[in-house]
């Protein structure tokens, strides 16, 4: 099978999953089998297609034209195919859990749920494989609108009071900044193309944009792309918290922050070029902004009791990382942004797994409620801490890795205080997240006397853990977060064409 028919399978694949799942909606076990199957076979495709493209293959599909220079079409690389293997892989074990979890709070409107989710993963493979601007903003705006209805699902006031926040953010940035940018990009270099080095150049050599206009480009962009959740376009993440913990981890981990931060490195390394960057500075000014983020997102993190919440703005922060590795714009800190999708990706999704287990199991969705909760779940705290590891960046954490990269390419570029700032995060990040674990094993439960150890069976007599499809995709994946730290050389390797210059 050609690279060209593996990117046709991809993308139709979650799309024949939303078909199955309409067909056998009445049939739960049907339908759910159906999800997960499809999801293991888009894996198998998309790790199929990475085994040419990281070996130097770039396969290309072109679905025609919408209007001259607007162009549909998909064209794989490495940093796309990353992002691929990342989504298809997650959207198994995210699938396992959400039936699991969906089960377990009797939730309704199931079949919905999962057709919309697979439209997501739909959009989050038509991203990665976007071939120009065009597509992947058409992409990106599909993933806003499958993803509404995952957001309100409860439909509850609060739910849809956090939909309207969510889609009107997301989309009012992306027609009135992400829209406008790429218009002004096609009328600079007269295609919307991704080309390593960048579009731009002859632009800037001709004086058809000056440094200052290259700026709020670059600016018009970043904000644009609303789902990367820089400050202050940020409140529709934490608003989307009402929704389910499938969808939360779906947003934080699986698809769309990913979509925003990897649009935004997409522009950067395809667009501007990281030699255009680094030679005129266009970009510090977002990578102080992307600092800015990290350290509050981080110090707000630490204010929250609700559990969800906490990792909502510990999300915004950690993707403030990512794109800071952008802006930085060096062979280094690219290569720790594109490094860092993976490895939160992996670690957060765990997280939000470990969230949802908890309220399963034991109905708890605030921290303060949770003492001597681990007693009862240890599989679900031990998994925690370990995700935490990673999120801090820490060894044997696969973070570790990608938060030096980034620290790396601070000091190249002698930004020292975007240094301190990621020094100061990291030990934020400490301060709002060990204690969860802490304070599940080692503090008796809340209103009672410190709990004896008994004779039989010591802590772990009496395991009230979630259902098995909760807790073996959250020790699978916490698993995953250790795997990656072993794993780096091969991301380093996968990513380090997108650093270098063409021939």
């Amino acid at each position: 099978m050609s690279p060209d028919h593996m990117i046709w399978i991809s993308l139709a694949l979650p799309l024949f999953a939303v078909g199955l799942i309409a067909i056998f909606g009445k049939a739960p076990d049907l339908r759910d089998g159906a999800s997960g199957t499809i999801a293991g076979l888009l894996f198998i495709v998309t790790a199929s297609l990475s085994i040419g493209v990281f070996s130097g293959e770039r396969p290309e599909l072109h679905l025609g034209e919408m209007l001259p220079g607007f162009e549909i079409a998909f064209r794989v690389e490495p940093l796309g195919m990353l992002f691929a293997l990342v989504a298809s892989g997650l959207w198994i074990l995210t699938t396992a859990y959400a039936v699991g979890y969906m089960r377990g709070h009797h939730e309704l409107h199931q079949t919905r749920f999962f057709a919309c989710f697979a439209i997501a993963i739909f959009a989050a493979l038509a991203a990665a494989f976007s071939a120009n601007l065009f597509t992947l903003f058409v992409a990106y705006e599909v993933m806003t609108i499958s993803t509404y209805p995952l957001v309100t699902h409860h439909g509850t006031e609060e739910a849809k009071r956090g939909g309207r926040i969510y889609l009107g953010i997301l989309l009012s940035t992306s027609i009135a900044f992400f829209m406008l940018a790429i218009v002004w990009t096609w009328s600079l270099a007269g295609t919307l193309d991704f080309k390593l080095g960048g579009i731009l150049s002859d632009a800037v050599a001709e004086d058809r944009i000056s440094q200052t206009g290259l700026g709020v480009l670059i600016g018009l962009f970043a904000f644009g792309i609303g789902k990367a959740a820089l400050m202050p376009f940020h409140r529709w993440l934490p608003a989307a918290m009402v929704a389910p913990t499938p969808v939360s981890a779906l947003l934080h981990a699986v698809a769309v922050v990913k979509v925003g931060v990897f649009s935004v490195m997409k522009v950067c390394v395809y667009i501007f070029g990281l030699e255009l960057l680094r030679e005129t500075g266009v970009s510090l000014y977002l990578a102080y902004v992307a600092g800015f983020t990290l350290v509050v997102a981080s110090l707000v993190a630490m204010t929250k009791d609700n559990l969800k919440a906490r990792l909502a703005y510990s999300t915004i922060g950690q993707l403030a990382y990512i794109t800071l590795g952008a802006m930085l714009a060096t062979p280094n800190s690219v290569i720790g942004g594109g490094m860092h999708i993976a490895m939160h990706a992996v670690g957060k999704i765990t997280l939000f797994f470990c969230a949802g287990a908890i309220y399963v199991a034991a109905h708890k969705k605030n921290i303060s409620d949770m003492e001597g909760l681990g007693r009862k779940m240890p599989f679900t705290f031990a998994a925690f801490l370990i995700a935490s590891v990673s999120i801090i960046g820490l060894p044997p954490g696969g973070g570790a890795w990608s938060k030096w990269f980034l620290a790396v390419g601070t000091v190249e570029t002698h930004q020292y205080l975007l240094t301190a700032a990621l020094m100061v995060s990291s030990l934020l990040n400490i301060a709002y997240l060990v204690p969860i674990p802490m304070r599940a094993f080692m503090k008796p439960k809340s209103g009672s006397s410190d709990e004896p150890v008994q004779e039989t069976g010591g802590w772990f007599a009496n395991l009230q853990e979630a259902p098995a499809l909760c807790v073996v995709p959250l020790c699978v994946t916490a698993i995953g977060s250790v795997a990656l730290f072993f794993a780096a050389e091969w991301i380093y390797q996968a990513l380090l064409p997108i650093t270098m210059m063409p021939s």
